[in-house]
């Protein structure tokens, strides 16, 4: 099993200009007890405000809420900064294809912001932003099927799979674009660290402390009942969400377990900038299957999908991905392009991560009810890496000015589970 490293093998030509975190900050230890007292109100040098979770949705709200310049913000990362799903995803940037749902308007402000941090942090060179080209293909599993198209001029030259019919254009450079998540998450909290004065710890959460109905601040697990005072908190924990009673009490969040691997072709110069996103059926009568495929800048390609319903570990690094899931999408590679064949690429990963979903589909952002000043950002599904940036600045906005003007986050206030208990007798 090949684990994505702590830092990406990423070429000089995209190189990270910005400083990395290496050095994590320490927390000053204070007994749990010491906590009694804790005034609950701004302090006079800006508003404190601890962020649990170093995902993107951390980096985003971190990073948004750090250049307002009224907030002295501290990040709580259990292990590394994009250690799990937001360093194993795919990246991939859609500006519409949310349109018509609840989260449309957060997925177009989103993609606006995506484009913006880009010319601010470099992220062409940075973290490998560029708009691309997406296909939708129906893939035939035999190359010598009868039933294969002839070969069609939409299709970039690398792509030589079977098809069972012309390839269609769902998505154009204008309106679809990539990052790579990991660089991008690292990239944000750099720049907010070194431009701004966020402060990056490592600590698992051990509970919001809480007093008169009002957050104050966390304690942190082991070293004595460490504590970190606070004017807010966010907790930006993903699929771990239900791992806080505050949050467990109110709403569920499941974790689906999503593999991908990483392939570095021999031939990287042959691969063009075209995103796919397939329809596969490994044999007559098997389940058909939707996996995705994404050329990185660097010629490396990212393939994922066999996704499934699972647990989700402690630890992050206990995220393993299946044998035949992996083998699968190998198989599936082969078939797309003679360059992703076995013998053709180097396995640079073989990994799964672990996706945070609710029971409505929606993600959960906002102030959770009958805790003041305590915020929520979870269930973002497949598409966290897309509306990081909307629900980070969104966040940003509803603590520090007490409303937001990014995105409506109505449809994803926590306190819609609050009123469906309630009609429920619960």
């Amino acid at each position: 099993m090949l684990r994505v490293s702590s830092t990406a093998r990423w070429p000089s030509v995209l190189h990270r200009s910005r400083p990395s975190i290496i050095a994590m900050a320490s927390v000053s230890s204070a007994p749990s007890a010491a906590i009694a007292g804790g005034s609950g109100v701004e302090s006079p040098g800006g508003t404190r405000v601890v962020v649990c979770g170093g995902g993107v949705i951390g980096a985003c709200t971190a990073y948004f809420l750090a250049t307002k310049g009224t907030a002295r913000v501290t990040v709580v990362e259990k292990c590394a900064v994009a250690c799990a799903a937001s360093g194993k995803a795919g990246g991939f940037l859609a500006l519409d294809w949310c349109d018509g749902s609840p989260l449309g308007g957060l997925a177009r402000a989103s993609f606006h912001l995506h484009r913006s941090l880009a010319a601010a942090l470099d992220g062409p060179t940075n973290y490998g932003y560029r708009p691309l080209d997406t296909l939708s293909l129906s893939l035939l599993p035999d190359a010598s099927s009868a039933a294969a198209a002839p070969p069609s001029p939409a299709l970039p030259p690398w792509v030589d799979g079977p098809a069972a019919r012309p390839p269609r254009t769902i998505g154009t450079t204008d309106s679809t674009a990539q990052v790579h998540p990991q660089l991008f998450t690292r990239t944000l909290l750099s720049a907010a660290a070194a431009e701004h004065g966020v402060e990056v710890v490592i600590g698992e959460l051990d509970r919001v402390e809480v007093e008169d109905g009002r957050a104050v601040g966390v304690a942190l697990k082991g070293g004595g009942g460490r504590f970190i005072q606070a004017d807010a908190v966010v907790l930006a924990l993903g699929p771990w969400s239900n791992r806080s009673p505050i949050v467990s009490s109110l709403f569920n969040v499941s974790s689906l377990k999503a593999h991908s691997i990483v392939l570095r072709p021999k031939s990287p110069d042959a691969i063009t900038p075209h995103a796919l996103f397939l329809t596969y059926q490994p044999a007559a009568g098997a389940k058909t299957l939707d996996p995705e495929v994404y050329p990185r800048p660097t010629g490396e390609v990212y393939i994922c999908g066999m996704s499934k319903e699972a647990e989700v570990p402690d630890d992050p690094e206990e995220i393993v991905g299946e044998r035949e899931s992996i083998a699968m999408l190998h198989k599936i590679a082969g078939t797309v392009s003679r360059h992703l064949k076995e013998g053709e690429v180097d396995v640079v990963a073989e990994q799964a991560c672990c996706l945070p979903c609710t029971d409505d589909g929606l993600p959960v952002i906002g102030e959770i009810p009958e805790v003041k000043r305590c915020y929520i950002a979870t269930g973002h599904s497949c598409w966290g890496i897309l509306n990081g940036p909307a629900t980070g600045a969104s966040l940003a906005e509803l603590i520090l000015e007490g409303h937001s003007t990014t995105a409506d986050l109505k449809p994803f206030s926590p306190s819609r589970f609050l009123r469906r208990r309630t009609r429920q007798g619960v």
